[in-house]
């Protein structure tokens, strides 16, 4: 890749990490906002990956913003959640039959 279609590069990621963050001010930080966003930082780090440039911080960091922390709580689940769904690889729960 030249150094022109690298700077090309570059430029169309820093558009898209704009449209981006506009997304976000318009819909908030959804989870498909979320998604984009961390689309274009994996196409900022595999562009600097490319060009041997070291890899750039993401704009969270450079926001000062820390990051999400999901809090899962060690309560077991209601039983009744469960009821009738699929357990992956084992199939449904068949009704007892005489």
């Amino acid at each position: 890749m030249t150094g022109t279609e690298l700077t090309h590069l570059q430029r169309a990621i820093a558009e898209l990490r704009q449209c981006v963050g506009s997304l976000r001010s318009q819909y908030g930080d959804s989870t498909e906002v979320r998604r984009l966003a961390n689309d274009v930082d994996r196409l900022g780090i595999d562009a600097a990956d490319f060009a041997g440039l070291p890899t750039p911080r993401s704009p969270q960091a450079t926001r000062g913003g820390k990051p999400e922390k999901v809090v899962v709580p060690d309560t077991p689940y209601d039983p009744a959640l469960w009821l009738g769904a699929d357990d992956e690889g084992v199939g449904g729960i068949q009704p007892h039959r005489q």
